[in-house]
């Protein structure tokens, strides 16, 4: 397989490690730690130097709980941080966001891919996604962060989380974003119980039946 973004090309013939950055008070293990661009960029490099292809930047809490947070407070934080980055090292940015104009602004800044763990559901992501030409990532969550982790039942774990893929893969294709600019990731920790992220880690390979890359996030908050 191959990805794409503009003029980068990766081939996916072994596994590739994403680096996670957080620029936010409040994320789950890293919250503050990298709110200042020089403390950002000293952590960046130090996961490139460690074997990192992707940094994934996020400007708003995902964990159980956390708060909302504006368009123009996300844009603030992850904007500096991805232009910085995008100028001193030849890696892939990622950006992690749900909202449309944070998505636009950051391909603008530099980023080569959009990580959405909403899968392009809030309002205008799907047309903003297309308009990027970037790959983006599309992740399962059932419910939202505040809630997710709050009693999560399913009919069947693999066969739901499969017919939600599906359903956002022809979303995507639906407004003309290609299918091989998609990668998919089944959600570890989002909306699932310790035994639905084993199950899932049990079953991971089948999710190969769609064709595309798998992302994998396992993090302590799993």
């Amino acid at each position: 397989m191959i990805l794409q973004s503009r003029s980068k090309i990766l081939e996916l013939t072994s596994p590739q490690v994403m680096g996670i950055l957080n620029v936010t008070p409040d994320s789950f293990s890293d919250g503050g730690r990298f709110n200042r661009l020089d403390a950002a960029l000293f952590h960046a490099e130090e996961m490139i130097d460690a074997g990192a292809t992707f940094i994934d930047i996020g400007g708003e809490s995902t964990r159980p709980g956390a708060a909302d947070v504006s368009i123009d407070e996300e844009l603030a934080r992850v904007v500096p941080v991805i232009e910085a980055i995008s100028n001193r090292f030849d890696c892939w940015i990622s950006i992690d966001t749900s909202k449309a104009q944070v998505m636009t602004e950051a391909v603008k800044a530099g980023a080569d891919l959009i990580n959405d763990i909403r899968a392009l559901q809030e309002p205008d992501a799907l047309e903003a996604a297309a308009k990027s030409e970037v790959p983006i990532c599309l992740m399962h969550m059932q419910g939202q962060p505040r809630t997710m982790q709050t009693a999560p039942q399913y009919d069947d774990l693999l066969v739901d989380i499969e017919q939600f893929l599906l359903e956002r893969i022809n979303a995507c294709e639906g407004v003309g974003i290609s299918k091989q600019k998609l990668i998919l990731d089944p959600g570890f920790g989002f909306g699932k119980t310790i035994k639905h992220n084993y199950q899932l880690l049990e079953n991971l390979e089948k999710f190969h039946r769609f064709g595309l890359p798998i992302l994998a996030g396992m993090s302590r908050k799993s």
